[in-house]
């Protein structure tokens, strides 16, 4: 399926479209928050943790949501690859913080926020949980070997730290994104709704900046302590 574009040029698939829609955003989100910190190597540990925490929640709405709309049309073409990152991050917050991280590490507004709107992008036929999947998945098989190596040179972290940017059973993770993509552009073409999966890409978006920025927000009462 193709998705009409406001100029009346010829019109463009759906992870064209999310890309044409979010591209500033994501250019935003880059320059915003603990993300800026961390590509720039200059977040601490307990930043990157915070983060963490924080995701968690939305990567359980959004894979929870995909299980359940895995013999829905277009969806499940999405829910066939089970990347499954929920499961990596707990691993990755109990090797950094002990078996003792969900009631030490606090969940913030911003990613409760971000989980609600994902477990809302989930209902009815799910067509919104695609703008979810392109935004997180094909973002972490975009950046994450970048991510992962920057993490383990700027605050030392080991494998077992880091199994978040693993993706055990693809060897390949280029032809992995590239496939990934391709599945969502089937399911851009059967959900239908094209035009609120990209909107919803922005929110999606949106949700990311402003966590990031709560984070590193949540952080400045430690760092002036330390002062």
């Amino acid at each position: 399926m193709t998705v009409a574009i406001a100029d009346g040029s010829s019109p463009v698939s759906v992870a064209t479209a999310l890309y044409l829609r979010t591209k500033i955003l994501h250019l935003e989100a880059e320059r915003s928050g603990i993300i800026r910190d961390l590509l720039h190597g200059s977040a601490n540990r307990d930043g990157y943790i915070l983060l963490l925490r924080n995701l968690l929640p939305a990567y359980q709405a959004m894979e929870q949501g995909l299980a359940r709309h895995r013999k829905t049309p277009g969806i499940g073409a999405l829910a066939h690859y089970r990347l499954d990152r929920a499961p990596a991050i707990e691993s990755d917050l109990e090797a950094l913080c002990g078996e003792t991280w969900q009631q030490d590490i606090p969940l913030l507004p911003a990613g409760d926020n971000y989980a609600r709107r994902v477990t809302e992008a989930a209902r009815g036929n799910g067509a919104r949980l695609i703008a979810h999947a392109y935004t997180r998945y094909l973002g972490d098989l975009s950046g994450g070997l970048i991510l992962q190596r920057l993490l383990a040179r700027s605050l030392k972290l080991r494998p077992a730290e880091l199994s978040f940017y693993d993706f055990p059973g693809y060897s390949d993770l280029a032809a992995l994104k590239a496939a990934y993509r391709e599945a969502i552009d089937r399911a851009g073409a059967l959900a239908g709704e094209q035009e609120a999966v990209v909107e919803e890409g922005a929110v999606a978006f949106i949700l990311n900046i402003d966590l990031s920025c709560a984070v590193q927000a949540a952080l400045q009462p430690t760092a002036h302590a330390a002062e």
